[in-house]
């Protein structure tokens, strides 16, 4: 039927995603003791946004770990430092217990997403292969994902990640602190940065040293966002996996018929960052929970407390995703993005197709 074309399909030794990232939505039932199963694991990494309403994004993991009442807490859409929330309870072997009635988290009838991470199932044990040794670091090299927590010397180093892979994308955070979220991006280098919790596009940065990242370790600079003397920090670290995980950009062209970027698989959640100088824009992020047909994938933006909001912009396809709107945050003329996305492949390396939804 299709003579002289050739198919190639995307393969991948991650056979089922959803083993290493899931998204999980949940109603809030205004208690104190609210357990969400389903997710598949427990998680090491997980990011709660409320969709129903605004509310500030939240994030604990288990690096950073616990206190008496619960798990630490960072907001990535704002400065603010870790602090001893109640929300989060606890992590369970199949999901997580909401351990607070808030808004935020756990509104009565108020509706929530929780995106899930696997890093190494522990928080892990002190990583020395840089020059900073860190505190702990759970790594996981199957699905490239790192966790690192350090104290910054104030002078400029590296730090290992333990991946065995160079990393593309490292979102960072000073914890002990008042501090923006330092992003590094292999597309766009290390002497740029943007900001996760801002709408600003690239500048010059102090936060990355000049070395580029190895398969053992990542170097920083001596800003205080990264590596003030005496301060704590924590780094998510991202290996990129055929089939699994992308880490990438492309430039948008402004039109309903709008750029196709080619993943090697359909994804589960996308992170986009419009980062031209000077845009003012937010990140915004896209998954199949949410809606999760095409054109109606619903969009949550990073950088600020937004409730959910109808979005009729981008499809989502087995082999990436295709902007379908003239909107700066994702497709205007000329600019330039970049993007995280994690999904999954068609084919795992057993060779056998995977379910489609």
């Amino acid at each position: 039927m299709y003579k002289g074309v050739k198919f190639i399909m995307a393969y991948t030794t991650i056979n089922k995603s959803t083993s290493y990232f899931n998204s999980k939505l949940y109603t809030g039932d205004g208690g104190t003791n609210n357990a969400q199963t389903g997710v598949g694991f427990r998680p090491d990494w997980i990011w709660f946004k409320r969709r129903s309403g605004s509310g500030n994004h939240f994030t604990a993991d288990v690096v950073r770990g616990t206190y008496a009442d619960g798990y630490k807490l960072l907001v990535p859409n704002d400065q603010d430092a870790e602090a001893d929330y109640t929300y989060i309870k606890s992590l369970d072997s199949d999901g997580f217990t909401l351990g607070s009635n808030n808004n935020n988290v756990n509104g009565n009838s108020e509706t929530y997403v929780a995106w899930n991470w696997l890093a190494g199932g522990s928080q892990g044990s002190s990583n020395t292969d840089g020059t900073i040794n860190t505190t702990y670091t759970s790594v996981n090299t199957t699905s490239g994902l790192s966790i690192c927590k350090w104290s910054g010397t104030g002078s400029a180093g590296t730090i290992g990640h333990g991946l065995g892979a160079v990393p593309k994308m490292i979102i960072a955070k000073r914890t002990s602190a008042t501090r923006n979220w330092p992003v590094y991006h292999h597309n766009i280098g290390n002497d740029k940065k943007i900001y996760a919790n801002d709408t600003q596009g690239e500048s010059s940065s102090t936060n990355w040293n000049s070395t580029t990242p190895t398969s053992s370790v990542f170097s920083i600079g001596s800003a205080d966002d990264i590596n003030g003397s005496g301060s704590t920090y924590v780094a998510y670290v991202f290996a990129e996996k055929p089939g699994f995980s992308k880490f990438g950009k492309y430039i948008g062209n402004g039109s309903s018929d709008g750029t196709f970027v080619y993943t090697g698989f359909r994804p589960e959640f996308i992170l986009i960052k419009n980062y031209t100088n000077g845009t003012g824009d937010p990140s915004v992020i896209y998954d199949t929970k949410r809606v999760g047909y095409n054109p109606n994938n619903n969009v949550l933006e990073g950088a600020n407390a937004n409730a959910e909001a109808s979005s009729d912009r981008i499809d989502i396809l087995s082999n990436g995703f295709k902007l379908r709107y003239n909107w700066t945050p994702i497709n205007k003329n000329g600019d330039t993005y970049v993007y995280m996305a994690f999904g999954q492949s068609l084919v795992g390396s057993n060779n056998i197709p995977c379910n489609a939804r």
